[in-house]
């Protein structure tokens, strides 16, 4: 890993932006870590303030929380300027749209202007979501996608479609070096309760007894990234001369129904599985071509899903315990919070 002497995260208190900053600190790099906390968590970085009062390595730390669409309040010079921030859970891009929109544009244009003045790299991290309802499969980037525009999942999709325009016009314009990342379905600790996504959801109301909610027939696929694979594909590619955008996810697929069932046998719970109707523009499939993260970045995952599950599952398990810590079960800010989904992802 190349030696980042200062990083600025947006969405550094979020799933995968926490686990960033772990690995940026435990390499040595002071981290700047802005966040409104709206659907992140001071628990998060909790071992990393906590760290910084001690006088530890979090003592490169430091947590500034701020919505990054009205701006970036950060001083001093960076090398690098990692853009993570968004709400990524249906039920929390859904119920805010507006601001996931604004997060998009207002909050990718500031974040490419504090790289631009600091001459630091960029990172973009955007979504197979640019994907939609993908046509083509598995998903390359060379594909231009399948999005319903107009649909309800567009304040998200389309907001990462326009953040990768803007930052590629600042690339070619010679004004900021960019690295666009496309992460995939990815899950582990830290991955909230409920939060829309799929394997949290089956994991929660396994543990809990409840049903399984499957939406339509669970035929439709996932392909399933654990974070700490998520996290080494990102860094290889800000440490790379590749501009991008790469996909980083697990080729490995999986339908719904029988992700239920795996966690189901996983956790030995007695819960039933449930079917409601799909929801709009749901995506039938989704499956990464990683063949330019395995060539240009010599990435590539290694943590199996069953192993990824144990380890996820051991997490939910600690934090539904009686007398675990509130705040792993919602973000510190407004939103949606625990929301029961309305799409698997």
């Amino acid at each position: 890993m190349v030696s980042w002497k200062r990083v600025c995260v947006t969405g550094g208190a979020g799933f995968v932006g926490s686990h960033l900053c772990d690995a940026l600190v435990g390499a040595g790099s002071e981290v700047v870590c802005v966040d409104d906390l709206s659907s992140g968590s001071r628990s998060n970085v909790a071992a990393l303030l906590e760290a910084r009062g001690a006088g530890g390595s979090g003592g490169r730390f430091s947590l500034i929380e701020a919505d990054v669409a009205g701006g970036i309040p950060v001083e001093g010079p960076f090398d690098a300027v990692l853009h993570l921030a968004s709400a990524a859970s249906p039920p929390e891009y859904l119920a805010r749209p507006l601001e996931t929109l604004a997060v998009g544009s207002s909050g990718t244009l500031n974040a490419l202007d504090l790289a631009g003045r600091c001459g630091a790299r960029f990172l973009l991290a955007s979504t197979s979501e640019v994907y939609g309802d993908p046509a083509v499969h598995p998903q390359t980037e060379s594909y231009w996608g399948n999005v319903n525009p107009v649909g309800p999942r567009s304040v998200y999709d389309e907001a990462k479609r326009f953040s990768e325009a803007l930052s590629m016009a600042y690339h070619r314009l010679g004004k900021v070096d960019v690295r666009i990342v496309r992460i995939f379905n990815t899950y582990g600790p830290r991955l909230r309760p409920r939060d829309g996504r799929v394997l949290s959801n089956f994991a929660v109301q396994a543990l809990s007894g409840e049903p399984i909610t499957v939406y339509g027939d669970g035929s439709q696929t996932r392909s399933l990234c654990y974070v700490d694979d998520e996290v080494a594909g990102i860094l290889a590619l800000l440490d790379s001369d590749v501009t991008g955008p790469v996909n980083i996810g697990n080729p490995a697929e999986i339908t719904v129904l029988e992700l239920a069932r795996k966690v189901i046998d996983a956790t030995g719970s007695a819960s039933q599985i449930v079917f409601r109707p799909i929801p709009e523009d749901d995506p039938t499939r989704r499956c990464p071509d990683i063949a330019r993260a395995r060539e240009l970045l010599g990435w590539s995952p290694r943590v199996d899903l069953e192993e990824g599950l144990e380890r996820t599952l051991a997490y939910y398990r600690e934090i539904l315990a009686p007398g675990s810590a509130s705040g792993l079960f919602a973000p510190d800010g407004p939103g949606p919070g625990d929301k029961q989904a309305g799409a698997p992802r």
